[in-house]
C-alpha cells in the first residue's frame, strides 16, 4: 500500500491556493456591475463639473513618415439627464480647438494653455458626440471625438 506524505510547507501552499480560488471565484461571480469613468454626483440639484483636456498622439510608420492624432481625454463621460453640467476642457495640446456637441447649440473654441467652460442641461437620454471641427476625421489627425453619455 502506497501513502502520500505531504510537509507542513506543502500542506500550508495548498490551503492558500484553495483559499484564493475561492475568493476569486466568489469575488467574479458577484461583482456584475461596470462602473463608470465618472460618477454621477450623489447631492440633488448640485452640478455636476467634468474635466477635460485635449490630448496629441504622434508616431512615425515604417518608412519614417510622421503621423499624429488628437483628443478629448477621457474620451467617454457619463451625466445624469436633466442635471446641470459643467463642462471644463483645458487646452493642452494644438493650437486651438473649435468644437461642437451634436444635438445641441453649443459650440466653442478650447485655446492652448486656456480653460473653456460650458454650462449645458441634457434633456433627452442618449450619446452626444463632442467633436473638434479641425480634427473630425482620421485625414484631419482625427477623428477628435468625445462621447458623452446621458443616463
Amino acid at each position: 500500500m502506497n501513502f502520500i506524505v505531504l510537509k507542513k510547507g506543502s500542506i500550508i501552499a495548498i490551503l492558500v491556493t484553495i483559499v484564493v480560488i475561492t475568493v476569486g471565484t466568489i469575488w467574479s461571480l458577484s461583482s456584475k456591475n461596470s462602473y463608470p469613468t465618472v460618477s454621477l454626483s450623489e447631492k440633488t440639484g448640485e452640478k455636476q463639473v467634468i474635466q477635460l483636456v485635449t490630448g496629441e498622439f504622434k508616431s512615425k510608420t515604417a518608412d519614417g513618415k510622421e503621423i499624429e492624432a488628437y483628443r478629448w481625454d477621457p474620451g467617454t463621460i457619463v451625466v445624469e439627464k436633466g442635471k446641470e453640467v459643467e463642462l471644463r476642457i483645458y487646452g493642452v495640446n494644438g493650437m486651438e480647438h473649435p468644437f461642437y456637441i451634436e444635438g445641441t447649440d453649443i459650440k466653442g473654441t478650447v485655446k492652448k494653455g486656456k480653460e473653456t467652460v460650458v454650462d449645458v442641461t441634457f434633456s433627452k437620454e442618449g450619446t452626444y458626440r463632442l467633436i473638434c471641427e479641425m480634427h473630425e476625421t482620421i485625414e484631419n489627425n482625427g477623428p477628435m471625438i468625445a462621447y458623452i453619455v446621458v443616463d
